[in-house]
């Protein structure tokens, strides 16, 4: 049987390891947490540019729509159609800045 001394040296040792292991995944945890909020970060950036790219999509939508068409009454209805398109952009403008306050 092993002595009282002992067995509490390897209590010391088992208690000193546990202690090592819980800083070393302590760090790792640090760091997956700057990569979480890295990557929280891309995801943003990237959200932002497909919303700014959408909304290019959309402003040439409405220029070719404007570019091809040579008949007066279609004109005047594109026109209509574009001055509907320009207020909900302008509307959804609105709401985005509204959000941001």
């Amino acid at each position: 049987m092993a002595t009282l001394s002992s067995q509490m040296n390897l209590i010391v040792e088992k208690t000193k390891n546990l202690i090592q292991m819980c800083e070393v995944l302590q760090e790792e945890n640090d760091l997956l947490k700057l990569e979480v909020q890295s990557l929280k970060v891309a995801f943003d950036a990237s959200n932002d540019k497909s919303k700014q790219l959408e909304e290019k999509v959309k402003a040439l939508a409405v220029a070719r729509t404007l570019d091809s068409e040579t008949d007066k009454g279609a004109i005047n209805e594109k026109i209509l159609d574009t001055k509907q398109k320009i207020n909900d952009f302008v509307r959804e403008i609105d709401k985005c800045i509204s959000l941001l306050k």
